[in-house]
């Protein structure tokens, strides 16, 4: 069984920067579309941006492009979310998903394409 664990997650200013980071554990192999979704308090959980690992390609929501970088070390099963210039709407608990796909999810920021989720690292963006 593959378990997510992400990890980075904390408190920063307006405009800072953070880098999530998820590594998985357990028997894995083959290829993965990968994803980071975020739930702000009194909302539904939104996909941030995910990447396949096949094909790195990578999708992003219209409100982070060109803030956040979605990306894959070279085992292609650790994930990394590099945010920058922060804003209090990005206030959230982000998590990591996974699922075993040789083509690519779609649709790729929708939460019913991944089956495996992280418990989620918070990132508290303040003013």
């Amino acid at each position: 069984e593959v378990e997510l664990k992400e990890s980075g997650g904390d408190s920063v200013q307006v405009g800072g920067s953070l880098t999530l980071s998820c590594s998985p554990s357990g028997y894995i192999w083959g290829f993965y579309s990968m994803a980071w979704f975020r739930q702000a308090p009194g909302k539904e959980r939104e996909g941030v941006a995910n990447i396949d690992s096949k094909m790195l390609t990578a999708n992003y929501a219209d409100s982070v492009k060109g803030r956040f970088t979605i990306s894959q070390d070279d085992s292609r099963y650790n994930l990394t979310l590099h945010m920058i210039n922060l804003q209090p709407e990005d206030t959230a608990m982000y998590f990591c998903a996974a699922r075993r796909a040789h083509e690519a999810v779609y649709p790729p920021l929708s939460q019913s394409s991944y089956d495996k989720w992280g418990q989620g690292t918070q990132v508290i963006v303040s003013s």
